[in-house]
């Protein structure tokens, strides 16, 4: 799903004035972007594309990898794996333990 990132698309925090004009939005929130690294990381990324000897058959993707995001990957699946994996690690504790309690029981009999 795709968010916009327009200024006026942004939640009032608390401390915001509740009567801001659609220019200083605009302006708290590009101060915002700068203050927090935005807009610098965002501008290198921006120069080393434009700086490429051939540009790329997918922007989006430079721009990920560029920026660390792993691509190609289907979050959703891995999620899904992961459930199944904690399921998996569940039943195998389980196990573990009931293997440990008969174990206990044979060596407590032998005595």
């Amino acid at each position: 799903p795709h968010r916009s990132l327009l200024p006026n698309h942004i939640p009032s925090s608390p401390t915001m004035s509740t009567y801001q004009t659609p220019d200083s939005k605009k302006e708290e929130f590009r101060k915002y972007l700068e203050k927090s690294g935005v807009i610098d990381a965002l501008t290198k990324v921006l120069v080393g594309l434009y700086e490429e000897p051939e540009r790329p058959p997918n922007a989006v993707d430079y721009i990920k990898r560029y920026m660390g995001a792993p691509t190609g990957v289907d979050v959703e699946a891995l999620r899904v794996e992961n459930e199944e994996l904690k399921k998996e690690v569940a039943e195998l504790r389980a196990t573990q333990e009931e293997m440990s309690q008969r174990l206990r029981e044979v060596e407590e009999a032998d005595e």
